[in-house]
């Protein structure tokens, strides 16, 4: 029984998803905008699950010592000023004095470090794929070189290069893309099916 009722609810919930994309109703439409408002009603607590497990973590490594648990310190004082500075009178908007400092002095800086170290990783990941070892790490590494030049000034060659890199992003690399998408969607529609009729069921835990 434990089992049966949530498997059972989500597949009438999955069907009721597939019939009303294909039957043009009024009241499916409006069942269904009642349907993603709930899903705005979860997600607000989950919201709070989430904070709840990110206080549960950093607390658990601040009062065990462990390593790295100062950074829990840091987490956690964020966290609290930011909800106490959104419940202060006059301070619960996106203009106040303290979110605006905080973001754009504190969470933007953070956030153009963990770029600028992506770069890195991505030009250490393109060193070793750029290699001509084979043919095909061969088009690849031209491909990559045509596409980087085509910024570069170079007189009447930027016109060459610009018009062969337009042609590598609209025709390969458009069909490269068409076929991702695909195969993004064929999996998609299978897990789909599989938790639609009970094959998948990660979802409700373990017993």
């Amino acid at each position: 029984m434990k089992r049966r009722v949530p498997l059972a609810m989500v597949f009438i919930v999955s069907l009721f998803m597939v019939i009303q994309y294909f039957v043009p109703l009024d009241s499916l439409a409006w069942m269904y905008q009642y349907l993603l408002d709930w899903t705005i009603i979860i997600g607000v607590f989950a919201l709070l699950l989430g904070i709840w497990s990110l206080w549960h973590v950093s607390y658990g490594k601040i009062k065990q010592r462990a390593e790295n648990w100062q950074y829990s310190i840091v987490t956690l004082a964020g966290l609290f000023i930011m909800i106490i500075s959104g419940f202060i009178p006059g301070w619960g908007n996106l203009n106040n004095y303290v979110y605006e400092h905080l973001f754009y002095y504190v969470l933007v800086p953070i956030q153009a470090t963990m770029f600028s170290l992506l770069a890195f990783f991505i030009s250490s990941a393109a060193f070793r794929a750029f290699r001509a070892r084979s043919i095909l790490a061969s088009l690849l590494l031209f491909a990559g070189l045509v596409i980087m030049l085509r910024f570069v000034p170079m007189g009447p060659v930027s016109t060459v290069v610009a018009d062969l890199a337009g042609w590598i992003l609209r025709v390969p690399n458009m069909a490269a893309k068409r076929a991702i998408i695909i195969g993004i969607g064929l999996g998609a529609m299978a897990t789909a099916f599989k938790i639609m009729f009970g094959i998948e069921r990660s979802y409700l835990g373990r017993d």
